[in-house]
């Protein structure tokens, strides 16, 4: 019989599934944000005067044609999210979820515009911009950024999960089920386009709030913001955070060519599509901040976890932790090593968690202007030495290099201080080390791990529902009891979050896309 799951752990599940939504149009935005990178940085003034073989027709058209293509997802990223969140939130028919989430945002602003325009509050295209208004796909509406798309993108999965199994009598029965998700979805959006106008001040006054509080803090808001990503990342919850300054006016508000663009990252890929100056106000919170810890600190930790390992336990947790390294270092993944200590030291996650806040506070004192999600080798790359030297990308290694050796010594000196049984330093080694290779094809080892994996986590019959982000399933169980924790170690865990009486996370890495699929696969 299946324990009823109560209304908080329901909650939670809601709010860590809404960051999860997130990452797909960011993803998607991470890699339109190369390309547009690229584009911009080879078509330079600058880099053509250095790179003279560049000044040809052809070679500029393809690259004008590559930040053409970037710039796509930061011209319709409300719309993407309007999908999303349905999409990646829903259980049951996904297809009819997206399908509903585009026609809930065009609907929506299409209403927005009739209101507008019968209130005579339509403005004219010259001082469209001053009366916060835009255009939406060809649409004149008000101009919601982000926020509109996920207000969208909520109000439909919740439609969604009403009615899309409902039974209609049967003359009307055709409508019924997942067909009426679209319906019901055209008539409430319709009504909340009428409220919003105006409720919509009372939404831009907190915002703005909230974006003044870290505006006025000056260098300190970098480290609030930096900090504040690290404290949430255990709970799932940073997703929240990064998307409010990301993409909404929290993040700062800039006219580029003309436009009025709202959120840290909006502004650097407008102003880097349209060749104006980078603001630094906008990469402080971006992917400079996160360099000196991605790039140099974690790895220190690394080092640090393997020179205090004992030596005969050093060649079997050295691929975990350079596949740990790799991660961070490249893609900016970097739960791999944070949670190797995590658990085993909280206080030393609390000086990760100031020194990142740190890193992000230094790099905006000393005006370094390298955008983009990641903070890795590849934002580094493209974003700060391609761009050329105003960037000052050669402050990241000074600064990345002080980073490192901060870590290193900090952690070094910690494990051994305390005892702190980290990788390699175990009292008994008869147990697999996480990410340790076996035997067999890799098919077979994802397969044999998912098999173990569920038999830890209960069995199918304790699993609500089963979901991952980019390092971590996702879960609710009926029976936390039925936990067995140090087998989901043993057979690759990095770590266990227990939220609350229901909601769990375990860290895999940067395979659990395919380890949830074959558990998916099992639980069928």
């Amino acid at each position: 019989m299946k324990t009823k799951i109560k209304k908080s752990s329901k909650g939670w599940e809601f709010f860590q599934g809404l960051g999860k939504t997130f990452m797909l149009p960011v993803a998607l935005l991470a890699f339109m944000g190369l390309l547009l990178g690229i584009g911009s940085s080879f078509t330079s003034p600058t880099t053509i005067e250095n790179l003279p073989f560049l000044d040809h027709s052809v070679i500029q058209i393809f690259l004008r044609f590559i930040s053409m293509i970037g710039g796509f997802a930061f011209t319709y990223l409300p719309l993407l999210f309007a999908v999303a969140i349905p999409l990646g939130l829903v259980r049951y028919e996904k297809g009819v979820a997206a399908f509903s989430g585009l026609i809930g945002y065009i609907i929506m602003h299409l209403s927005i515009n009739f209101y507008l325009t019968e209130t005579d509050k339509l403005a004219d295209s010259a001082v469209m911009r001053q009366e916060g208004q835009g255009m939406v796909l060809g649409i004149q509406s008000l101009e919601m950024g982000v926020l509109g798309g996920i207000i969208a993108g909520i109000i439909v999965y919740l439609l969604h999960q009403r009615f899309h199994n409902v039974k209609l009598p049967s003359a009307f029965a055709f409508f019924g089920g997942a067909r009426f998700v679209p319906i019901s979805t055209s008539i409430v959006m319709s009504v909340v386009g009428l409220l919003i106008p105006m409720i919509w001040p009372l939404f831009t006054m907190i915002i703005n709030g909230i974006g003044s509080t870290i505006n006025n803090a000056g260098a300190f808001g970098p480290f609030l913001f930096g900090a504040g990503e690290r404290l949430l990342l255990p709970f799932g919850l940073h997703h929240i955070l990064v998307a409010m300054i990301r993409f909404t006016e929290a993040g700062g508000t800039a006219v580029v060519n003309g436009e009025t663009v709202s959120g840290a990252l909006n502004i650097f890929y407008g102003q880097l599509k349209s060749g104006t100056p980078i603001s630094a106000s906008a990469t402080a919170f971006l992917s400079q901040g996160k360099m000196p810890t991605f790039m140099f600190g974690l790895p220190g930790v690394a080092l640090a976890i393997y020179h205090t390992a004992k030596p005969e336990n050093r060649k079997r947790i050295k691929g975990l932790l350079i596949s740990g390294v790799i991660a961070t270092f490249v893609t900016g993944i970097t739960e791999p090593i944070e949670f190797l200590f995590l658990f085993l030291a909280p206080a030393l996650y609390g000086i990760h968690v100031i020194l990142t806040g740190l890193g992000f506070m230094v790099m905006a004192l000393l005006h370094v202007k390298i955008g983009n999600t990641d903070g890795g080798i590849l934002d580094f790359f493209i974003f700060g030495i391609l761009q050329g030297t105003y960037t000052k990308w050669y402050l990241v290694l000074v600064v990345g290099l002080i980073w490192f050796a901060i870590y290193y010594f900090i952690f070094r000196f910690a494990i051994i201080k305390f005892n702190l049984k980290t990788p390699g330093r175990e009292d008994h080694t008869e147990t697999q080390i996480s990410g340790e290779s076996v035997h067999g094809n890799k098919d077979d080892k994802t397969s044999n791990q998912a098999r173990e994996l569920l038999t830890a986590l209960g069995g199918a019959e304790n699993i609500a529902s089963l979901d991952n982000c980019i390092t971590r399933l996702r879960l609710v169980v009926d029976d936390m009891e039925k936990i067995d924790e140090p087998s989901l170690k043993k057979h690759g865990a990095i770590g266990v979050i227990k939220l609350d009486a229901h909601n769990v996370q375990v860290v895999i890495g940067p395979q659990v896309n395919h380890v949830r699929v074959e558990m998916d696969k099992l639980m069928a």
